[in-house]
């Protein structure tokens, strides 16, 4: 696969500064498996090792695509390694499929064994135990004969225990059953009593309840009559009150109204006093410069004041 010049170009450099990155990175773990001491940092070495060797055959093959493409500007040797691993990976692949399966086959034999030898075992625990049967039921045959022997002996003698029980029994059940006839009686007179002593006091408690039944119903009559009253002064609270607010209502705009006109009233008066003020000023400002109207009423004054000095000089000669 050929590459044009700048490709070619791009990669060597970007190869170059790989291959510098993995040498740093082999340092780096030579160090650190330097480092490690000890009986529980054998498994790390090993492990910081197997990348140390990874990372120089990554570099020598950085280093080989690199010449490659300075001098053929191809990267063949690359896909070329590619195949390789790949081939060896299938390679590793069947070796393990391989490995696995003669295990799985040990184990199943493995397997089979233990099961022959078990079964041996237990058919020999069988024989055993059939021994051990056979002795065991030729002994209790023999005591259950003498068991039954006993049993009978012990059951003719319980029979007369029992009759003999029996008939006392008898006698002490008879003498309860007299205890609760009399008992009975003596319960069934006071349950007669308590009777008509329930129904005293029923009769009692409905006319208890009959007359507590007319107070309610009277209590409740005048506390309707009050709640219609208080009803009836509510609405009457509530009218004067819708009307109050109507009023108040009315009030406040008339109230607005005389403080605007109020304002407005201000505000003119203040407005006519600017005014006038500035008329004043006005007006001194043209008297004391003469302007206007008041410009010529002083040259008539002057006019007039020099033809009397004029007249009165005449006069004088």
């Amino acid at each position: 696969m050929s590459l044009s010049r700048i490709q070619s170009l791009g990669l060597a450099a970007v190869l170059e500064d790989c291959s510098v990155q993995l040498d740093i990175l082999g340092l780096r773990l030579a160090v650190q498996t330097d480092r490690e001491q000890g009986p529980a940092a054998a498994q790390e070495k090993a492990r910081l090792t197997k990348l140390r060797r990874d990372c120089q055959y990554v570099s020598q093959q950085v280093f080989k695509l690199h010449s490659e493409l300075e001098e053929k500007q191809s990267i063949s040797s690359l896909l070329q390694v590619v195949e390789e691993e790949e081939q060896k990976k299938k390679a590793e692949d069947m070796r393990r499929e391989a490995v696995a399966e003669q295990k799985q086959r040990r184990q199943t034999l493995d397997r089979q064994k233990d099961k022959l030898r078990q079964k041996t075992e237990t058919l020999e625990d069988i024989h055993r135990q059939t021994r051990l049967v056979n002795f065991q039921v030729m002994e209790q045959s023999d005591r259950m004969a003498r068991k039954k022997k006993l049993e009978e002996a012990s059951i003719a003698l319980q029979l007369k225990e029992v009759q003999r029980t029996n008939s006392h029994t008898e006698e002490q059940l008879e003498e309860q059953r007299k205890k609760v006839q009399l008992q009975l009686m003596e319960e069934r007179k006071v349950h007669e009593k308590s009777k008509t002593f329930l129904k005293n006091r029923h009769t009692e408690l409905q006319q208890q309840l009959q007359q507590w039944r007319q107070r309610t119903t009277q209590m409740q009559q005048e506390k309707e009559q009050q709640l219609n009253s208080v009803c009836c002064k509510r609405t009457v609270n509530l009218d004067r009150l819708t009307e109050m607010r109507r009023k108040f209502k009315e009030m406040e705009l008339v109230v607005m109204d005389d403080k605007e006109e109020q304002k407005k009233l201000r505000q003119q008066q203040a407005e006519a006093r600017a005014a006038t003020k500035l008329q004043a000023w006005w007006r001194g400002c043209k008297v004391r410069r003469g302007l206007g109207s008041f410009k010529k009423a002083d040259d008539k004054k002057g006019k007039k004041k020099n033809k009397k000095k004029k007249g009165g000089k005449n006069n004088k000669k």
